[in-house]
């Protein structure tokens, strides 16, 4: 946890003079040197003044009695906001915090941050496992029903050190991120936790709570630290939707890609290979082909030329693009013949050096080079999870070379391409712009240029979208596109980022129509973020059910009997020469239980023969809804599946189609 710094005292000069902030419609307010969020809300209405409960500074969720700045941009947080479930999960950390403190008093306390979907507290030097929740959340249950204020203190740092004297945690946080002279504690029925908040007014407003598991993690993510346990929770403002949750949660367990990637054989991660680096089987690689195949043909329809770069370069290289300084502690670094390499961790220094072998002019632009390009990133072993975070993963890659007049168009087109795969597998999308982070390469007035450009494509296109502060490449700004799937759950997916540093790290140039050098922009770009991601996405979006264009077994033939088997195997014949993975179910069983095994492992039609469809000619078909339809003409049927698959429809609609 963060401590904010607070100011201690105001001048009656400070006090004399003014800040103007920036409100959500656009409008500006005039309030005094040193306000508050919450003196915000009240200069525009006491209602909205009682009822915050924190805000939001330029897009960041702070305590409601967090300073503003002149040209702030403020959001007043009430219980009737989206954050609001944020603050309300961070009280329940504490919550949990003071419970477990309760039944065992020894428990040291390090972090305990609200998550997407709950909390989390990492704590030791107690040991805590699955048996021991309910007991915790009984006391959970207790402390809410008390209905305890929760109370912010102002404590010196002096004071907070004497506090945590056991407690190297605390410690550590208080010395490297404590800013200024004093801290905040949060404090309830005497139980009190270091944090800069923000918090609900009291215990009470935490509808429901509930512990879900527990495992292992590391002292700031880092595997070099201690081992620390860690408890995860999840909180809502009422008993029926955290009821809905845990519901959701276990259809997401049911739809989990590791276990439905293990019942259709369509990847793995054995140990003996290393952590992060997953196999693909077969079927797997089937369903990440068509993938490739249509990101290809998105791409050369976009005007797009295909590259391909090595997994390693010299880091000469990677210090040029500046991701030397800024990637090393994530990259895999080798010796070779005392000469460092390094595994790549982007694909976009290659690129830029393709560009700068050719001399270009102003009408040769834009340039689009597009590859599906390996890279490698050493994530913590901690992080690493099924195909949702890996150490070697895939992007569907494209960087453009543009003149500045080009920008926008090119944006565009490529949101275009986005919102292409989006329609096309019935996703949703939430869309965002993320700033300039903290640790950035390139001048204020690059950033905000570029910020500028990507704010205006948004907003005239008519984009609802959010803005991450901080968030945004190393090189640049950026717009994110998260897939929500089935689910209601959002992941990491398509980007596209807007650079100006590269180009001039690389002295990138063309020659302009003035006969002088001018220095292209650089556009980043990925329609799918990472194959390893989407995949996962896909696989617990459909639940294994894949469209007919994705599905690695598309079709499979069931005979009634070993009479029919060779009218089965002309029946594959035909489909496969339209194109088609099908498979004959020759062994030995009765007629359900291939249908049963057809249904398990989610495929999308099953066709059936016995002697009355030899004799006609015909087939029986069977899709995954278990819907049937006899008596079919095997033509009429191809031509379906080619429109169905042409087409990339999400379902099978044979059955139903008249």
């Amino acid at each position: 946890m963060a401590v904010v710094r607070l100011r201690c005292c105001m001048s009656e000069t400070d006090a004399e003079a003014e800040v103007t902030v920036v409100l959500p419609d656009g409008s500006e307010l005039t309030v005094p040197a040193g306000s508050t969020v919450e003196d915000v809300a009240f200069e525009i209405g006491p209602g909205l003044g009682r009822d915050t409960v924190a805000g939001k500074i330029d897009g960041e969720l702070v305590e409601k009695y967090a300073e503003v700045d002149d040209g702030d941009r403020i959001e007043i947080v009430t219980d009737q906001s989206d954050e609001y479930l944020t603050v309300l999960r961070h009280s329940a950390a504490h919550v949990f915090a003071q419970a477990l403190q309760r039944l065992h008093p020894e428990a040291t306390l390090t972090i305990g941050p609200p998550t997407d979907d709950g909390f989390y507290y990492d704590v030791t030097d107690v040991d805590v496992d699955e048996d021991d929740l309910a007991a915790i959340e009984d006391e959970m249950d207790e402390i809410i029903a008390a209905d305890y204020d929760i109370e912010r203190e102002v404590r010196s740092r002096e004071e907070a050190t004497e506090v945590y004297a056991d407690n190297e945690y605390k410690r550590q946080i208080l010395d490297e991120e404590a800013d200024g002279e004093e801290v905040t504690f949060y404090v309830q029925d005497g139980w009190e936790d270091l944090c800069q908040g923000p918090h609900v007014e009291s215990t009470g407003e935490i509808g429901a709570a509930t512990l879900l598991e527990v495992s292992a993690a590391y002292w700031r993510g880092d595997e070099e630290n201690d081992s620390l346990t860690r408890v995860y929770g999840t909180a809502f403002a009422s008993e029926s939707d955290l009821e809905e949750y845990l519901e959701l949660r276990e259809q997401a367990q049911e739809r989990d890609h590791r276990k439905i990637g293990q019942e259709m054989n369509l990847f793995s991660i054995p140990t003996v290979t290393g952590p992060g680096l997953p196999l693909y089987h077969p079927p797997g690689k089937t369903v990440l082909r068509e993938l490739s195949d249509f990101a290809n043909e998105l791409n050369r329809d976009h005007g797009y030329e295909e590259v391909e770069t090595p997994h390693v370069f010299r880091t000469e290289l990677w210090k040029q693009s500046g991701h030397y300084e800024n990637y090393k502690d994530d990259m895999f670094l080798l010796d070779v013949n005392d000469e460092e390499y390094g595994l790549k961790p982007m694909n976009c220094p290659g690129h830029a050096t393709i560009f700068d072998q050719q001399n270009w002019s102003y009408r040769d632009l834009p340039q689009r080079y597009f590859e599906n390009g390996k890279v490698y990133r050493k994530e913590q072993r901690g992080e690493l999870s099924g195909l949702s975070r890996v150490w070697s993963f895939t992007i569907d890659d494209g960087h453009l070379f543009v003149r500045p007049d080009q920008i926008r168009q090119e944006i565009e087109s490529v949101i275009e391409m986005i919102f292409e795969v989006v329609e096309t597998l019935d996703l949703e999308v939430e869309v965002a712009l993320a700033t300039r982070p903290d640790k950035s390469v390139g001048g204020d007035e690059i950033w905000e240029s570029a910020e500028e450009q990507l704010r205006d494509v948004l907003e005239s296109g008519g984009y609802d979208y959010d803005v991450e502060p901080g968030d945004g490449a190393f090189y640049g700004p950026k717009i994110d596109f998260g897939f929500e799937d089935a689910l209601g759950r959002v992941w990491d997916g398509p980007t596209v980022q807007l650079d100006f540093n590269m180009p001039d790290r690389f002295d990138l140039t063309y020659t302009g129509e003035d006969n002088e050098d001018h220095q292209p922009v650089m556009i980043h770009r990925a329609l799918y973020g990472s194959y390893e991601r989407f995949f996962m996405v896909l696989i617990e979006h459909f639940d294994g059910n894949f469209p007919l264009w994705l599905a690695p077994e598309q079709v499979r033939i069931l005979p009634v009997s070993d009479e029919t088997l060779g009218y089965a195997h002309r029946v594959k014949n035909e489909l496969e020469d339209a194109g088609f993975r099908v498979e004959v179910e020759d062994r030995d069983w009765t007629v359900g239980r291939k249908i049963r095994a057809g249904h398990d492992d989610r495929l999308p039609y099953m066709v059936i023969v016995g002697d009355d469809e030899q004799e006609a000619g015909t087939v029986s078909v069977r899709d995954r809804f278990e819907n049937q339809r006899g008596d079919v003409d095997l033509d009429a049927f191809v031509d379906h599946l080619v429109d169905e698959r042409d087409e990339k429809r999400t379902e099978p609609d044979f059955v139903d189609a008249e």
